[in-house]
């Protein structure tokens, strides 16, 4: 059986990585292809209870630095064991809504571990289950911000704990996402998502029309 494929969506608050991941799986399943969308953190039982830990305060304690990086370890590498390495076994193309490379920016640049030492968790967590191609949202963190309030107003939701954090922490997310970028131009693809979801979709697709045809 050929193998399946890889692909990660990535970026700063509000770039439309969800939306975007959704759109591509439905896409490859109308190619005739079998597609899987996971999330991160999340994508199975006990990385979802992780999510309500980091994300929502299910805990009702504040999370430390380093507990919060393990944390996103531990339901990565639960993730990729049931849900990512078994379906590219099976020739299905896995669609993540965030990877390992948020882990290297939120926490290596936000929080200020560095990218080097989260680059070596993650390996550890993911044991070598790299994407095939990585696809940058990138968004200027203003108008990340501007679509996330639009989204909340209409959902009657509020911010979750990391879009709580502060602009500066956004900003140097984005560059440090813009770094890995030029540190493995083989596999990320920067694509601007500041245009609507119809415009990004075209710009994904062409992208991942070069994966098929590879």
């Amino acid at each position: 059986m050929p193998r399946g494929r890889f692909i990660t969506f990535e970026g700063p608050e509000g770039g439309g990585k969800t939306t975007q991941a959704r759109r591509l799986v439905a896409r490859l399943e109308r190619a005739g292809l079998r597609a899987v969308y996971t999330r991160e953190p999340g994508g199975t039982a006990t990385g979802e209870a992780i999510r309500g830990i980091l994300q929502h305060d299910h805990a009702q304690e504040p999370v430390h630095a380093e507990t919060e990086v393990l944390l996103f370890a531990a339901s990565r590498a639960q993730l990729v064991r049931r849900v990512i390495r078994p379906a590219i076994e099976e020739g299905a193309w896995v669609v993540s809504d965030r990877f390992a490379d948020s882990t290297t920016v939120y926490q290596g640049i936000g929080r200020g571990f560095g990218m080097d030492a989260m680059i070596g968790i993650n390996a550890f967590a993911i044991g070598g289950t790299v994407p095939d191609l990585t696809l940058l949202l990138d968004l200027d963190v203003e108008a990340g911000f501007r679509r996330l309030a639009e989204r909340q107003s209409r959902e009657g939701t509020g911010p979750d704990r990391m879009e709580r954090e502060a602009r500066e922490f956004h900003r140097r997310v984005r560059e440090g996402y813009l770094e890995l970028a030029r540190r493995e131009p083989a596999r990320f693809r920067v694509l601007d998502a500041s245009g609507g979801p119809e415009a990004v979709e075209s710009l994904v697709w062409a992208e991942v029309e070069r994966v098929l045809r590879g």
